[in-house]
């Protein structure tokens, strides 16, 4: 659709825009660097701040190192045209790599810029096996974007180690994601950052923003 027609019935509507999902494989750079060129143009346009990805899956042809390398010249083609238009990138735990701390902080270091950061998502982190109330406070100063997913005890106990995240979670407050320990984390950060609910109902949706207001 046309951007500015989207900015023009949110302004019209009083709705902001958080942050576009613009998940494209980083490791695929025929597929990624367009495609987050667009999104950054896009995101322009429209009056969102931020557009989100992440690496993609792992090719069974590449070894690490050079998935790094591919990474990085994906990032760094998007910089490119998300920094004059102050447009910042949020790098989200979501697959191979990032779901691994210490990966997932080599990946927001390959390029050195000021709007590449992190889209945190509180349920990835936690099915993937981290404490992610630990991991957030160790990238809290590289935050531009979060998303708010909670992760019921049921999805816990069948998928926790197995998966590489998950679309959408069950209503905050429900689930096992301490979100009083997230805000307090929060809370003392310089910069904005929105929480994006990640669920799979409407009415989850409104008990999660009742739930989170409570603790803002």
């Amino acid at each position: 659709d046309d951007p500015l027609r989207i900015r023009r019935a949110c302004e019209k509507h009083g709705v902001k825009l958080s942050a576009l999902s613009s998940h494209s494989q980083l490791s695929k750079p025929e597929i990624a660097v367009e495609y987050l060129k667009q999104a950054a143009r896009y995101a322009a346009e429209c009056g969102a701040p931020v557009i989100n990805t992440h690496e993609g899956h792992k090719q069974p042809w590449t070894t690490e190192e050079e998935d790094f390398v591919l990474i990085r010249y994906s990032i760094m083609e998007a910089v490119k045209v998300c920094e004059p238009r102050g447009i910042k990138l949020g790098l989200e735990m979501h697959q191979t790599y990032s779901l691994i701390p210490a990966k997932y902080d080599r990946i927001l270091n390959l390029v050195d810029s000021p709007v590449v950061g992190a889209n945190f998502d509180t349920g990835n982190a936690y099915l993937g096996g981290e404490d992610p109330i630990a991991w957030l406070d160790r990238v809290k100063h590289r935050l531009v974007h979060m998303h708010a997913k909670d992760i019921s005890v049921e999805q816990s106990e069948a998928e926790r180690g197995k998966v590489m995240g998950t679309a959408v979670g069950c209503a905050c407050g429900d689930g096992v994601i301490d979100w009083e320990r997230v805000i307090a984390i929060l809370r003392p950060l310089p910069q904005d950052i929105v929480l994006s609910v990640e669920c799979g109902t409407l009415d989850q949706a409104a008990r999660s923003i009742d739930h989170l207001r409570k603790l803002v």
